[in-house]
């Protein structure tokens, strides 16, 4: 018994089998007793009352002789029995399906005087004679169906009730099945510090297991790729400021120029790189301060006034105050307007303001190349780029608009993007009144 009880508990295959085995058991026993009720109950013959054997006389007095088929008729619906009446030259019944062949009837006992009781397929039959007369009394099927309806509505209640524990003993089983799908959409999502909890023992308690462990392992990987990515930035730091202390040594010359800028947007990878890990996940860090947010963004877009196709900005009249971190969020202008700059194809930008209960929204629009919709769903991603070629001149790193997502999503906002190839570019970055609290 130890032994089944600890299968039962460790397989779940075996669970599901013997759930279907208990339920076609038991719909083969509903349906029996439910057949067996409908045949008992559908068609009744009652044994032959006493009214009848001791009052058989005047019954058929009340007939007569020669018989008076009508009275016959009446009285066969009054008593709801069957009146057979047969001579050598006539035969009527009361039945006309005459269910029953009185000819072929056996002697069973004694009533009275020319009374006895016959039996035909274990029912029993009264016969009379008077003259040159036999009557034949015996009783009709009696169709009760109520007791059918009865019987069927049990039935259907019996099987609704094992089709109901079925399906929930089964979604029992089941519940782990939800939990892993709720673990791993917020694995997929990036929260790796979620553990799907279960104190299964069968399979889907080791599928639980695997899952969290994989989490375990993907969490250990990636926070051992921060680190890494981290201090090779910071080993960087060091050459990088040699180089730029030589440079500063070279004559002046194109040459000089050209080493200059590469060694610049070495140093603006690394920046962004080590300002990307910071905001990733569980590492972000803001130095908040109160702002007013529209006059606040209004001087980061007035910086580059200078854009040949001009920088429209638009805010509400009433300004409000929010709760920043300022160096980011001018970064995430920046690096917006920079976007739009580069391909906005000396078209107008727009920056405009926009304030909804207890958030503000940022949007910039330009009416430049436009981004294919295939890439819409990864441009924010890290290192990814709609060119393919990857050249310097078409775009940065790859890291821009990742940042701005993780600077939205750092104040507890968002960033969403939207673009058709040859209209432009609609970018929106929702920001609360105030951070979300670590809480």
């Amino acid at each position: 018994m130890t032994t089944l009880v600890q299968q039962v508990r460790k397989s779940l295959f075996f669970r599901l089998s013997l759930i279907f085995g208990i339920t076609v058991v038991l719909f083969f026993i509903i349906i029996s007793i439910s057949l067996r009720a409908l045949n008992l109950s559908s068609d009744t013959i009652e044994a032959i009352p006493d009214f009848f054997t001791r009052n058989v006389e005047s019954i058929i007095a009340d007939i007569g002789t020669p018989p008076n088929l009508a009275n016959a008729m009446r009285l066969a619906d009054e008593l709801e029995w069957s009146i057979n009446i047969r001579n050598p030259i006539m035969r009527w019944s009361s039945d006309p399906d005459n269910r029953l062949d009185v000819d072929s009837s056996v002697y069973a006992r004694a009533l009275a005087t020319n009374a006895e009781v016959r039996t035909i397929n274990s029912e029993d039959i009264i016969r009379v004679r008077r003259g040159d007369y036999d009557f034949f009394l015996y009783q009709r099927y009696i169709n009760d169906g109520g007791v059918n309806y009865f019987a069927i509505y049990s039935g259907l209640a019996l099987a609704a009730l094992v089709l109901f524990l079925n399906y929930f003993m089964v979604n029992k089983l089941l519940d782990p099945v939800r939990l892993l799908r709720k673990g791993a959409e917020r694995i997929r999502k990036g929260d790796l510090s979620y553990r799907v909890k279960s104190n299964r023992q069968d399979e889907l308690g080791e599928l639980t297991e695997s899952i969290n462990h994989m989490a375990d392992s993907l969490q250990s990987m990636l926070e051992a790729k921060r680190q890494l990515l981290m201090a090779i930035s910071h080993e960087l730091r060091t050459p990088l400021t040699k180089a730029k202390l030589r440079l500063e040594f070279m004559p002046e010359s194109e040459e000089r120029e050209h080493l200059r800028e590469d060694i610049d947007e070495i140093d603006l990878l690394i920046s962004d790189l080590i300002e990307a890990e910071r905001l990733n996940g569980d590492h972000s860090v803001l130095v908040l301060e109160v702002v007013n947010f529209s006059e606040f963004i209004g001087s980061v877009a007035h910086q580059f006034d200078n854009y040949a196709g001009g920088i429209e900005f638009v805010s509400p009249d009433q300004d409000r105050e929010f709760l920043i971190d300022k160096l980011r969020i001018r970064l995430l202008i920046t690096n917006l307007l920079n976007n739009s700059i580069r391909h906005g194809e000396n078209n107008p930008i727009l920056v405009k303001i926009d304030y909804f209960e207890e958030q503000a929204s940022i949007e910039v629009i330009d009416q430049g190349e436009g981004i294919s919709e295939e890439h819409l769903s990864q441009i924010s991603e890290p290192f990814y780029r709609a060119d393919s070629s990857r050249q310097r001149n078409t775009g940065g790193f790859g890291l821009g608009l990742y940042l701005c997502r993780l600077i939205a999503e750092a104040h507890g906002g968002n960033l969403k993007i939207q673009s058709q190839i040859g209209k432009g570019t609609h970018i929106t970055v929702q920001i609360p009144r105030q951070p979300p609290s670590d809480d």
